[in-house]
């Protein structure tokens, strides 16, 4: 891109022609189709300025209309006093790894992943232990709780009675069907909703010989039947899961239900692994799915602590957009380019402004060299381009001052503050 503002001063000219492989670049990010006939376009000097990132320059952003955001339409039900579906904002769960039984601990994880961003809190409750912990824990708790039912509809019942906001029942292994009309019922007496919770790893025997393997079409088949077991009863506060370990077969499913229905859908890939694999495979699962306007509330589930659960989900939204507002970090991939610590500089500015909560909606971009930095610190609404020992400190594109290196992070979390 700074080949074109090089072009421009060369030409002296207002317009420039661009052809090739920067034309089709062009034409994407302005939301043409790159295959369109004509072979050379005429771009203005602003927009050359902007895609150059030229001190002073107005911004890409500020040139280039804003893509409307696609999102389903979908029913809105009410968790506690977090709404799902219909508009609302997506939602980000996790689930606690610890035993419900122990009650001071299990309330100091659920209000640990309240203060790191979780909107609900999902507790396992295999044992009758568990249930009979329920009252105090949902007591204790400063978000909504959702029991996690298997195998037993009867703690279902008793879940409910002790003040859940939500539960989630296995349609693979709940059990019969007027054990699950039961359920129903009294969720319905109580006003909470039920999530059918589809897994690929507990598709019902049926289901599972009729289609050989866990494919997309199966877990929408096991989550109809449930439906139109919810139909029966007249119940209508339903959120539906259909979550794979095969991130492709996961995304498949989640389309065939948004496809096919208008409830809301809770986004995740189960059995994803570790902090590290299991964040990537959720990341592309789940922001594949929320870029096209699909779903209404994630979890991202991982083999690692759980507050690195909601730390991942909210960084998926902030990626997209989506979400609450918060500090969106962009840093340079670095190359033999970089001048000065760069990798320092990053990790104590994310480290800082995710200890101090900033909820300023803003982009703040970190760069190494004087190739891309300038126009990507530029284009941001706060940024840094690094130099030898400096660097440029950018607001909306116009250098407010130079910086000693060694500056970079409170000057930073000043300008932050002070935006």
């Amino acid at each position: 891109m700074n080949l074109l503002r090089l072009l421009a001063a060369e030409s002296n000219a207002r317009f420039i022609r661009v052809t090739g492989g920067t034309l089709t670049l062009l034409r994407r990010i302005v939301g043409q189709s790159p295959n369109r006939s004509s072979r050379s376009a005429v771009l203005s000097e602003d927009l050359v300025e902007a895609l150059a990132g030229g001190t002073g320059s107005p911004t890409l952003n500020s040139l280039l209309p804003e893509m409307e955001r696609p999102r389903r339409h979908s029913r809105q039900v009410k968790v506690g006093d977090v709404l799902i579906g219909g508009g609302a904002p997506i939602s980000v769960q996790s689930m606690t790894t610890s035993k419900t039984h122990d009650v001071e601990t299990s309330v100091a994880e659920i209000n640990r992943l309240a203060e790191a961003g979780a909107d609900i809190v999902r507790v396992a409750v295999p044992r009758p232990e568990d249930v009979e912990a329920l009252p105090e824990v949902v007591a204790g708790a400063i978000v909504p709780v959702c029991a996690d039912i298997h195998f037993n509809h009867q703690y279902a019942l008793s879940a409910i009675e002790a003040g859940v906001a939500k539960v989630r029942i296995n349609p693979g292994n709940i059990g019969k069907r007027e054990w699950e009309a039961e359920v129903l019922h009294v969720a319905k007496d109580a006003g909470i909703p039920i999530r059918i919770g589809v897994n690929s790893g507990s598709l019902e025997r049926d289901i599972l010989d009729k289609y050989g393997y866990p494919q997309p079409e199966a877990l929408y088949e096991s989550a109809m039947r449930h439906v139109e077991l919810c139909a029966a009863a007249d119940f209508e506060d339903i959120v539906i899961s259909v979550k794979h370990s095969d991130v492709f077969f996961m995304i498949q499913s989640y389309k065939l239900l948004a496809e096919r229905t208008d409830f809301p859908l809770h986004l995740g890939v189960t059995e994803s692994g570790s902090k590290e694999t299991g964040t990537i495979k959720s990341s592309i699962g789940i922001g594949a799915l929320l870029a096209e306007g699909i779903g209404d509330t994630i979890r991202v589930s991982l083999a690692a602590d759980s507050a690195h659960e909601v730390e991942a989900g909210h960084q998926i939204l902030k990626s997209l957009r989506l979400g609450r507002p918060g500090v969106n970090i962009i840093a340079c991939p670095t190359c033999g380019r970089l001048t000065g610590d760069l990798f320092t500089v990053v990790q104590d500015v994310e480290k800082a402004v995710k200890s101090m909560k900033f909820e300023k909606d803003l982009n703040v971009a970190l760069m190494g060299c004087a190739v891309n930095g300038p126009g990507e610190a530029a284009g941001a609404d706060l940024g840094v381009s690094l130099g030898r020992g400096r660097a440029h400190l950018f607001k909306k594109g116009k250098i407010l001052k130079t910086i000693p290196e060694e500056d970079i992070v409170p000057e930073i979390l000043k300008a932050i503050e002070e935006f």
